[in-house]
């Protein structure tokens, strides 16, 4: 029983982080990383698939080689999200919606600076001494 819980859950994160990708207010990280633990715990042949045949296994991969974005990545989510918000603000007429828009903007745009950044190339391994 658990084991489906845990499937169902996963699926319903994938769907969640998928729609954040186009929505500025719903998250995909969070989600993404939710489906990738109810799989780890649940499916190893979806969490395969998860981590090596999906359009986010590259990123998941490299934030658990080294907890840390890619260098285009963080570049590129920070445009996003400016872009997003700033269609937002503009199709929005409501004056507290706007500052509410606002205040998440400036949350998320201070977690995306704070974000380490490593190239995979570039990682030094970790000395074993």
């Amino acid at each position: 029983m658990q084991r489906i819980l845990l499937l169902i859950v996963g699926w319903l994160a994938i769907a969640l982080g998928t729609l954040g990708v186009f929505l500025p207010l719903l998250p995909t990280t969070p989600f993404i990383l939710l489906a990738a633990w109810c799989f780890a715990r649940s499916s190893p042949r979806f969490h395969d698939w998860l981590l090596h045949r999906s359009w986010f296994g590259g990123y998941l991969r490299h934030w658990n080689a080294h907890r840390a974005l890619p260098p285009k990545a963080k570049g590129r989510a920070i445009v996003m999200i400016i872009i997003t918000f700033a269609l937002s603000l503009w199709l929005v007429n409501i004056m507290w919606v706007r500052v509410l828009l606002l205040v998440i903007l400036c949350a998320l745009l201070i977690f995306m600076w704070r974000l380490p950044v490593v190239d995979a190339d570039q990682a030094a391994p970790t000395d074993p001494r």
